[in-house]
């Protein structure tokens, strides 16, 4: 009961205050409306743009800094001559004076010419390192080589200029995340330190999202990837670390591209960014970015269909306070497939391009947010920031069953599979209401970077099963014409209807304590509610199972930070968090909360002033029952799970950069991890976990032409997987049908992808060669969906700024 009003009490009061506090705030900004503003872009000697570049107005003493296209904006200036200064390690500062005479916008463009003195060294383009990075996802907003865990972030730079095309392309770059999965081809599932990345830890600007569809990155900037604990910051996250995609920002400085992509097996992909002001205006802003993308695939009759809009806006409410509207639509309708199957827990000897289900399988899924984020400074030192939002997404799968032994029958040896039919539909609905106060402060000579929120969540999910139709039809995986195949679509009966709302609040607070300029302590908690509730109607019998879970979770966490010098910090940490398990047990039950026990140790460098960047981390994972699907009578049903056990984790992380040396940009990175079930019920002790590979080699190089060539570049990045698993773990007391259940040893594979991009003027091409060599590797969820790694795809991209 208490529960129930504590979360009712959280939403009505961020909501509330929301709706009260900004017409209020947008009013008093009227008066603002007074005053001029600067506008303006910084590119490098070679034409390309300067990002996190530090921009200030000396006179006034303000600052900002240019974001990854190299634009910045000073707002609500008086008539008058102002000083803008810009520098640059590796180049010669820039003074440039820029007189605002009304309330039109003063464009500027700035071009840094690289230093004498620094190229009889060594010619340097970069920024910031990737430990002087602030994450958005960490909230308050502490640099990275602060923090006692784990931090990457990929930027638009990398992400341009190696063409990506899928979160999957991203993760070539991040040590220790990792695709871990591809089930019914239509997702990437996302791993890191033995661990999926459930839907709890994918975040778009800070909500989270739906995975089961890969999102389309046309619209993204950057990813963070927030590695080991995030529970103080975002609550209800399973262990191994968060994601989240930040997405392109409106701009007030008038622009945008068209871009158009094409590819093997007939992919074409035509996308479209523009911003701007709206109507000229000095206070708000907008920004659409869109795309349609249609396929076939490597695999025989497999297709797909994508359209994605991701419109936006940015109102200046005043001097203090600024609301920022984002909205996000996908639909994706791709043939389901669930790979090549395995005979007796072996991947047959078939081509990967072989398709073995029927052709009309199909999922289609829909996804749609909207996010608005308000930010309040109420002065250089205290940041008042709200997040609330909304999302919908709903699935639809229809088509034959996966090839394994928990839905219809196994692929026998001679190849012969009797076919089944499965349906499901998922729909849920999301909403966020979150605010959080980040501020300075000084306690005698200790330093603080405090953070306090508040937030509650609700999480509606309705999931209806159908009745699987056992005996479809019969084919043979050796030889698909050995029978007639069937290719009329069967209407299942309703077996199911499961209601699943999950309701969270809780207050948090975090402060990063500077006891000393070299030691610096991480304290926080987190204090929580979690109404899990679940209602599974039976249309067989006409009657609903309640169930419901009610906890109150607290989770701690403490990390020290060592920095002998600025540019070296060397940490450990240790968290205690949980994760609530969506779904229920096969009688319908909600399942009770997981707790995860994380400890962390390494250190973070920048050397040779700052010119590269090497961290290394190591950690232990422990999670005190791990839920996964349940394999009793036959379940399809990923809601349908048990509690496993004890799992424990343990690993090690290592990741190299540089900044642009002489043109040379390299990123480098090495994983091992091992995670095996040491306390339970189901399982031998020692039983290795699935899907968590035990080493990754990441590897890129970039090289950037100058002289006659600038505007050229060309790449390498290399990805190798080593020990990851498919199939079924053996079973300490199996049934009759569990006896034979074992791993699936997935071969090793490397891939290793040649980009080259040429730029000039307002045109850009790029040319990408992914899977060089065609190597042939697999990802395996369990037995039921054994897909192959795509073999050598060229594509070619144009693009044009407006």
């Amino acid at each position: 009961m208490f529960g129930n009003i504590l979360s009712r009490w959280l939403n009505r009061l961020i909501f509330t205050g929301l709706v009260l506090i900004l017409p209020v705030i947008v009013w008093a900004g009227d008066g603002d409306e007074a005053g001029g503003s600067i506008v303006g872009k910084v590119v490098t000697a070679n034409g390309q743009p300067a990002g996190d570049v530090t921009v200030t107005i000396p006179q006034l003493k303000r600052s900002t800094v240019t974001d990854e296209d190299g634009i910045f904006s000073f707002s609500h200036l008086k008539p008058g001559v102002y000083d803008i200064r810009v520098s640059l390690v590796g180049y010669d500062p820039v003074l440039r004076k820029v007189q605002v005479a009304g309330v039109e916008a003063v464009r500027i463009s700035i071009q840094l010419a690289v230093s004498a003195n620094q190229l009889k060294a060594i010619t340097v383009v970069g920024t910031k390192t990737p430990n002087q990075k602030r994450p958005d996802i960490g909230k308050a907003g502490i640099a990275a080589i602060d923090l006692p865990q784990s931090v990457t972030v990929l930027g638009k730079d990398v992400l341009d200029r190696q063409q990506v095309l899928t979160v999957g392309d991203a993760l070539m770059n991040v040590s220790g995340v990792y695709v871990m999965g591809t089930t019914g081809g239509v997702q990437q599932e996302i791993g890191a330190r033995g661990y999926q990345f459930n839907s709890t830890n994918t975040f778009k600007n800070g909500m989270k999202f739906n995975n089961g569809i890969m999102p389309d990155v046309s619209s993204v900037d950057r990813m963070e990837f927030l590695k080991g604990s995030a529970a103080i910051l975002m609550g209800n996250v399973t262990a191994g670390g968060v994601m989240n995609i930040v997405t392109r920002k409106p701009l007030f400085d008038r622009g945008g591209q068209i871009g158009f992509r094409t590819g093997s097996y007939d992919f074409y992909k035509p996308t479209l960014d523009i911003y701007g002001p709206v109507s000229g205006s000095r206070t708000v802003a907008y920004r659409v970015v869109s795309s349609y993308e249609k396929e076939r695939s490597f695999r025989d009759k497999v297709k797909g269909e994508r359209y994605y809009i991701n419109p936006s806006f940015l109102i200046r409410a005043g001097k203090k306070v600024q609301v920022l509207v984002e909205g996000d639509y996908l639909t994706d309708t791709h043939t389901s497939d669930f790979g090549v199957g395995a005979i007796n827990y072996v991947i047959p000897a078939i081509p990967r391009s072989r398709f073995l289900g029927a052709s009309w399988s199909t999922n289609k899924a829909v996804e749609s947010n909207i996010t608005v984020t308000t930010t309040y400074q109420i002065n250089d030192r205290w940041q008042l920031r709200s997040l609330d939002g909304f999302y919908n997404y709903t699935a639809d799968l229809y088509g034959t069953s996966r090839p394994d032994d928990g839905g219809g029958a196994a692929i026998q040896a001679n190849g012969n599979w009797v076919r089944g039919v499965q349906h499901s539909a998922t729909n849920e609905h999301y909403y966020l209401a979150e605010a959080d106060l980040v501020g300075k402060f000084n306690t005698g000579s200790i330093r603080h970077q405090f953070l306090f929120g508040v937030s509650a969540d609700k999480d509606q999910t309705n999931t209806l099963a159908y009745n699987l139709l056992t005996v479809y039809d019969s084919i043979n995986v050796f030889d698909l014409n050995k029978f007639p195949q069937r290719t009329d679509i069967p209407t299942l009966t309703r077996n199911t209807f499961t209601r699943a709302p999950l309701s969270t609040a809780a207050v948090y607070a975090q402060d990063l304590i500077s006891v000393t300029p070299e030691l610096k302590i991480l304290l926080g908690g987190r204090l929580g509610y979690v109404q899990s509730l679940s209602g599974v109607y039976s249309y067989a019998t006409a009657r609903t199972t309640p169930s419901a879970d009610y906890a109150h979770p607290f989770s701690p966490r403490i990390g020290i930070v060592f920095q002998p010098a600025s540019t070296l910090s060397v940490f450990t940490s240790y968290s205690n968090s949980f994760t609530t398990n969506t779904g229920t047990d096969t009688a319908g039950r909600t399942l009770p909360l997981s707790f995860i026990d994380q400890y962390e140790a390494g250190f973070k460098s920048d050397l040779l002033d700052r010119l590269l960047s090497f961290n290394v981390t190591t950690y232990t994972i422990v999670n005190s029952n791990l839920a996964q699907m349940s394999l009793a009578n036959g379940n399809t049903n990923s809601n349908i799970k048990e509690l496993a056990g004890q799992v424990t984790s343990k690993g090690v992380e290592a990741e190299l950069s540089t900044k642009s040396i002489h043109g040379f940009a390299v990123m480098a990175g090495y994983s091992y991890n091992d995670s095996r079930y040491t306390q339970s019920n189901t399982y031998p002790k020692g039983s290795k976990l699935q899907y968590a590979p035990g080493n990754i080699v990441t590897a890129s190089v970039y090289y950037s032409f100058s002289g006659a060539l600038r505007g050229l570049g060309a790449g390498l990045t290399g990805l190798y997987v080593n020990g990851m698993n498919g199939g079924r773990v053996p079973r300490l007391h199996p049934t009759a049908a569990q006896l034979n259940y074992s791993l699936i040893p997935l071969p090793d594979f490397t891939q290793l992808d040649v980009t080259v991009g040429y730029s000039y003027r307002q045109l850009t091409f790029g040319l990408k060669c992914s899977n060089l060599f065609n190597a042939l590797g697999y990802y395996a969820h369990e037995d039921g969906s054994v897909n192959p790694t795509a073999p050598t795809q060229f594509a070619a991209t144009v693009t044009c700024k407006l």
